[in-house]
């Protein structure tokens, strides 16, 4: 088996574990955060979608350096 496409998987397998992981986190919170107090949903959604695109965008780069391992 080639070791350049174990490297592959294990770096999109690392790299999309954990955004995926915090993304489920900030949803999760955001609905807590939400269900406690339903009139700040406004203030919460904004930076609720900021963070996610900032934890998919880790994800990309890893997809990126997966793609770029030769």
């Amino acid at each position: 088996m080639d070791l350049t496409l174990i490297a592959k998987a294990l770096a999109i397998a690392v790299g999309g574990i954990f955004p995926a992981y915090a993304i489920g986190k900030i949803g999760a919170k955001a609905m807590e955060s939400i269900g406690r107090n339903p009139e700040a949903a406004g203030k919460i959604l904004v930076p609720m979608l900021l963070v996610s695109a900032f934890a998919e965008a880790i994800a990309i780069y890893a997809l990126i350096i997966a793609f770029s391992i030769s």
